[in-house]
């Protein structure tokens, strides 16, 4: 209620900031701006939240809220339900279709680059939630494999995009090479060793989906509750670092026009 309140209170202006980068997120019928697809970003880290909403709204609904049925997975509201995928897949999907029109606009490959990205949880995505729809020696034998596949393709491209494009830290292969300290006077968090334990921490966290794997630990709430607390942990982690980096490349623009706003002309020099 006060997100869509129309008096001038509780920041007006920041909260229709708000639902108009929601409402371009859905909708990436125009040029897809920072705030856009910085948001939508956050919100691909956010799917299992989305999916819980979902699935307390829909135990709500059907009144199964005080009933012993919250605690099992039924055809209507748990694990079971199509609509869990479905919400898991949406932020990915706005993503995908964001980086499509970003190619559209720009015709950089990197755009598709990054929607195929978006592409590999899909499969990870369905993959896990047909375990609760075929047999069990089905799922083990064919597509539990083939689940693992598409996880680890995933992880590691997405750990690879973190790195090379949406924190650019490419700068790191210079530095490994070179041990050349001042490879980094252009980087705002001037200390070597965040910059190791961001490499570090941040692939751990990209395979978390390995607890999975552990049958005792797959169905623990706590366990459930920590690893989604890490990936707000990690994508709170990639915000400063994609802010840092959007930061960098605004100063180098801005350098630039500067330093070609105060370079003589060609006539002046021969002057």
């Amino acid at each position: 209620m006060i997100l869509l309140s129309p008096f001038d209170m509780f920041y007006l202006s920041s909260r229709f900031f708000f639902l108009r980068t929601m409402w371009r997120i859905a909708l990436p019928l125009q040029a897809i701006t920072f705030p856009d697809f910085f948001m939508a970003d956050i919100f691909t880290s956010m799917s299992k939240v989305f999916s819980d909403l979902e699935r307390s709204g829909c135990r709500m609904v059907h009144r199964q809220v005080a009933t012993i049925a919250w605690f099992e997975a039924d055809s209507i509201c748990g694990s079971h339900s199509v609509a869990i995928p479905l919400v898991l897949v949406l932020p990915y999907l706005c993503r995908f279709f964001q980086c499509l029109r970003q190619y559209k606009d720009t015709k950089e490959k990197t755009c598709l680059l990054n929607a195929l990205k978006y592409s590999t949880a899909v499969p990870v995505i369905f993959l896990s939630a047909l375990k609760y729809h075929v047999f069990p020696d089905v799922w083990i034998s064919f597509y539990r494999p083939l689940w693992l596949i598409s996880s680890v393709v995933n992880s590691l491209y997405s750990f690879y995009w973190d790195i090379k494009r949406d924190w650019d830290l490419s700068i790191l292969t210079r530095i490994f090479m070179f041990k050349n300290p001042s490879a980094w006077s252009n980087l705002l968090y001037g200390r070597s060793w965040v910059f190791y334990w961001v490499l570090g921490s941040n692939l751990i966290l990209r395979c978390t989906w390995t607890y999975k794997l552990s049958a005792h630990l797959r169905h623990n709430y706590l366990t459930v509750f920590a690893i989604t607390a890490l990936e707000v942990v990690r994508r709170f982690q990639w915000v400063f670092f994609r802010v840092e980096n959007e930061w960098n490349k605004m100063t180098a623009k801005q350098n630039f026009e500067m330093s070609s706003d105060v370079m003589p002309s060609e006539s002046d020099r021969l002057l």
